[in-house]
């Protein structure tokens, strides 16, 4: 069976674009169809500026959401990143394979250096390593597919890259992953600017729902969507930017074409009514689960704790083999280590 592993950043609130295009087709189809590991990447919303105490809180509540959203322990492996170590250990080892170059051509860094510098903060180290991390917590795993969308793919290509130089160089430790976008709903677009990503850590504004806003909340969001100008309700990604949001999301909410729903509106209205209630009615189970979850928080805790060590056993031997490969002496560390555990320095 083939293993796919993807995560979620707890860096903001998970959004209706996080649902729409990754977590709905993990839930859906991944842990059916795979050995499917789903992991709140904690280490990466370290990356930038940020509140310990609300990346701790966001942590638990995208897990929550996880499993709220359908993500079920029985059928896949949920767990945090820090949770397991391995992740750090082969991130270092990586960068040993990466160069300067590779990493600083990341599209993401590029763009979110600019938004650090512009904000006058510095940018750190972490930013642009953490492509290289991200290819960690891929290949440890031996990995066969990564869901992820678009903006995600350029780091797929990394892990991939990574892996077959180091296999190259040391010898066969990784499988070399490929990345599997979703078809529909890939990419849902801020609602006030639909030339750019519903991202949920670089905006707080009206053009993002979030999974647990209210009913009234979303309509209120949706109805005041940017459209296009004229009146005409024609699907047309380059030239009705705003119309075609609007039409992907509906679509995406109720499993129809977009094109095929260009023609059923006359109005703008019509249209930001009608997705607002299909947006409202597929977030609805989800925020019920969620309460649920939030009542029993000795579950959620449980689930994240069997599923680090779940995970920490899949990704040892790998990480033991490369360490091996590219020349490191084992340790003497007993079973909580592996054999290579930490090496204290004599006192």
């Amino acid at each position: 069976m083939k293993r796919v592993f993807s995560g979620v950043t707890p860096s903001g609130h998970l959004t209706l674009g996080n649902y729409l295009g990754a977590i709905r087709r993990w839930v859906e189809v991944d842990q059916h169809q795979a050995d499917a590991l789903f992991c709140v990447v904690d280490l990466h919303a370290l990356t930038v500026e940020h509140d310990p105490g609300r990346v701790r809180r966001l942590s638990r509540q995208g897990a929550t959401l996880l499993l709220a959203a359908g993500l079920d322990p029985g059928l896949c492996t949920l767990f945090v990143q820090s949770h397991v170590d391995e992740h750090a250990r082969l991130s270092y080892l990586l960068e040993c394979v990466a160069t300067d170059g590779e990493v600083r051509r990341m599209i993401q860094y590029k763009e979110k250096a600019a938004r650090e510098r512009a904000r006058g903060g510095s940018v750190r180290l972490s930013l642009l390593t953490y492509p290289v991390l991200m290819a960690a917590d891929i290949l440890a795993y031996g990995t066969d597919e990564v869901p992820v969308g678009d903006d995600q793919t350029q780091h797929v290509e990394l892990a991939r890259d990574l892996a077959a130089r180091f296999n190259q160089r040391y010898g066969q430790a990784f499988v070399v992953p490929r990345a599997t976008p979703p078809r529909v709903g890939a990419r849902v677009m801020n609602l006030q600017d639909p030339t750019s990503k519903m991202g949920k850590s670089d905006d707080v504004g009206p053009g993002i729902v979030y999974l647990l806003d209210e009913p009234d909340v979303v309509r209120k969001k949706v109805m005041r969507a940017v459209t296009d100008s004229g009146r005409a309700v024609v699907y047309d990604r380059a030239s009705r930017p705003g119309v075609a949001n609007l039409l992907e999301i509906l679509a995406a909410c109720t499993g129809e074409n977009p094109s095929a729903l260009s023609g059923v509106y006359e109005s703008y209205g019509a249209l930001k009514k009608d997705t607002a209630e299909a947006v409202v009615e597929v977030l609805r189970p989800v925020q019920e689960r969620h309460r649920e979850l939030c009542a029993d928080p000795g579950y959620v805790e449980g689930v994240l704790r069997d599923g680090a060590e779940r995970a920490r056993a899949m990704a040892r031997p790998t990480v033991d083999a490369a360490y091996r490969a590219i020349g490191l002496l084992p340790g003497g560390g007993g079973r909580d280590t592996g054999d290579f555990g930490v090496l204290s320095a004599a006192r």
